[in-house]
């Protein structure tokens, strides 16, 4: 018993932490709940600017989908769903369509796992914010039924929520997740660092 407790002791300091700006952000609350991160996700935008938590980007820099690769951290041969939504939608001060769905993509092969190579359930709808920043986040989901069967498509995009699909398709917790901030193209200013509570 005791060293079942060291050994689980053990495999959580070995786990990755969740990336701090997805925290400090409050994606996580906001959008997902805690997670241990198995898989590390790219994203390029279609000029082929690389992509960081907390980057942040206007419409044009988001009008095609972006390329995404997803590298898991242990050997996986399955696939992925990939959900996109927008935190703050319609605006951060009155975020009441939150979440909104911008792209759902299942069936993503692990040999390949790039979104262009899955099956586009909701077509990806570029952001196009009218007031204040938001944050667009992606987050990727490892399918536990195999190709096909695993995603059923949502019937909105608005009022979309990321926890009640992923439980609702037996996704469980999220593999990897990414955000960025995207405000209207002209937009000036920046998002106010979280306060501490």
């Amino acid at each position: 018993m005791a060293r079942e407790r060291e050994t689980e002791r053990e495999n959580d300091e070995c786990r990755p932490p969740i990336p701090a700006a997805l925290v400090m952000s409050r994606v996580v609350g906001d959008v997902l709940g805690p997670f241990t991160p198995t898989a590390d996700l790219r994203l390029l935008t279609s000029d082929g600017s690389i992509v960081f938590n907390g980057t942040s980007l206007r419409p044009s820099n988001v009008a095609a989908p972006p390329r995404l690769h997803i590298a898991p951290h242990h050997h996986f041969q399955g696939f992925y769903t990939l959900v996109m939504v927008d935190a703050d939608a319609p605006n951060p001060s009155n975020p009441h369509f939150k979440e909104y769905l911008h792209w759902l993509v299942t069936d993503i092969p692990a040999a390949e796992s790039s979104s262009g190579s899955g099956n586009e359930m909701v077509r990806y709808e570029s952001p196009k914010p009218t007031m204040g920043i938001h944050r667009i986040v992606l987050v990727v989901f490892q399918q536990s039924r195999g190709r096909g069967r695993a995603v059923t498509a949502p019937q909105w995009r608005r009022n979309f929520t990321t926890r009640e699909f992923s439980e609702a398709n037996c996704l469980g917790s999220p593999i990897a997740a990414l955000y960025y901030n995207c405000q209207r193209q002209n937009g000036t200013g920046g998002r106010r660092p979280p306060t501490l509570r």
